[in-house]
């Protein structure tokens, strides 16, 4: 299995996209990438622990690869949106690629190349390794499934084109 860090605004919705496609064999939602230990919901809001929220997905690359994961990425963020998704605002929810595996930055940079020349302005998706990773609070985990009706930034087409999506190794 291999995994890949992808924040695309509030957790909830990204978590539930992901978990949709084919070959992903477990997410999480949790904080990366920001200053202090072990840092709550209620922190992260306030603005000052830089944490990204952020899914992880752990993938069998015998099924789906990098590359079509981060292109079913950027069909589920407004890639050149700073620390906004949606109605949520706050740089809690900002995008990024965070990686593990070194090798897996050429495909990142790819794919980020390809995104950017749809654009006429920079893209706001850090793409940077992951510095840290601290899991959400259970209540987030899984949000959608538990709370069907609960909030969600993305449009339900969107997880019914995941769901149907093939992937590419």
């Amino acid at each position: 299995m291999k995994e890949i860090y992808l924040a695309g605004g509030c957790f909830w919705g990204t978590e539930h996209y992901f978990k949709m496609i084919e070959g992903v064999v477990a997410t999480e939602v949790g904080y990366a990438n920001g200053i202090t230990k072990n840092p709550t919901y209620e922190e992260v809001c306030t603005d000052k622990t830089r944490f990204a929220e952020t899914v992880r997905v752990t993938y069998n690359p015998e099924i789906v690869g990098l590359r079509f994961l981060l292109r079913m990425y950027f069909k589920a963020i407004d890639p050149v949106s700073v620390n906004q998704q949606g109605h949520d605002k706050g740089s809690q929810y900002r995008t990024g690629i965070y990686y593990v595996d070194e090798r897996d930055l050429p495909i990142i940079e790819a794919a980020y190349q390809s995104e950017q020349e749809k654009y006429g302005k920079p893209l706001a998706v850090e793409k940077l390794p992951l510095q840290n990773f601290y899991t959400a609070e259970e209540y987030h985990q899984d949000y959608l499934d538990k709370n069907p009706d609960g909030y969600c930034h993305l449009p339900l087409s969107l997880f019914e084109f995941a769901k149907k999506a093939k992937p590419e190794r």
